[in-house]
């Protein structure tokens, strides 16, 4: 018999039982284009006007050579089951990456590396996903009505690897179980102790943990950068 941390586990996964990568695969190749309203392809990107800094994006592979990659919304293994980027580079605001650079220190001192999933994303990219999202479905993406901290170069998804193998997480990344929260305590000790890890070390260098998926941080001071769509093959410097 379970005891109750198991059979709240249970009823947790029993609730939430699809992955965002089910419910979106598909939806990318166009099926739904037709359930997401008129309105969309009149969106405009938004301007903030809080935002006074001058954006300074800078390529994360040449900023700092020993970060990893793992782009997979430049491949066809992502949630909407298709190419989204059309190279696949990370790129985030020049003090971000210094801050992550500091982030890979802590973390080689403690025998593991950074592996960076996704960094800035365009602003096309986002209206893109949240045109071709039914709208029962549009809580899984951001609006582009008032754009995503990604669009400021000031987001960072990432896990950690160790000698080149990534390290068990809670949840695997882009899945929207219950495991993905912060909140959850019934995944393996192992994993809940590598993204705590992760956690410490990310806000002890002015990131802010996102609280339903483990693998995001915002930029301590994203307000201050403007939602962007510089495409991704344009930004070149380090």
């Amino acid at each position: 018999m379970k005891g109750d941390t198991g059979m709240i586990a249970d009823r947790l996964q029993t609730a939430l039982p699809l992955t965002r990568r089910a419910v979106l695969r598909g939806i990318g190749a166009g099926v739904v284009a037709g359930m997401t309203g008129g309105c969309a392809a009149r969106l405009a990107m938004p301007v903030d006007p809080a935002a006074s800094a001058v954006p300074d994006l800078v390529d994360l592979a040449r900023f700092d050579p020993r970060l990893r990659f793992d782009i997979r919304y430049a491949r066809t293994d992502n949630f909407m089951g298709r190419v989204l980027y059309p190279v696949a580079r990370a790129v985030a605001q020049r003090p971000v990456a210094e801050a992550l650079s500091r982030v890979q220190t802590r973390a080689e001192a403690a025998g593991y590396g950074l592996l960076i999933f996704d960094a800035y994303r365009p602003w096309r990219v986002t209206k893109m996903m949240w045109e071709e999202t039914p709208p029962n479905k549009r809580e899984f993406v951001a609006d582009p009505r008032g754009g995503s901290r990604h669009n400021r170069g000031c987001s960072i998804d990432l896990s950690l690897h160790r000698d080149g193998v990534e390290v068990a997480m809670p949840s695997p990344y882009d899945d929207f179980t219950p495991a993905a929260y912060r909140s959850f305590a019934y995944a393996p000790a192992e994993a809940l102790a590598a993204s705590r890890m992760l956690e410490g070390w990310m806000v002890a260098e002015g990131f802010v943990p996102l609280a339903n998926e483990w693998w995001h941080y915002d930029w301590a001071e994203w307000r201050r950068y403007p939602i962007m769509d510089v495409p991704l093959e344009d930004v070149t410097a380090g």
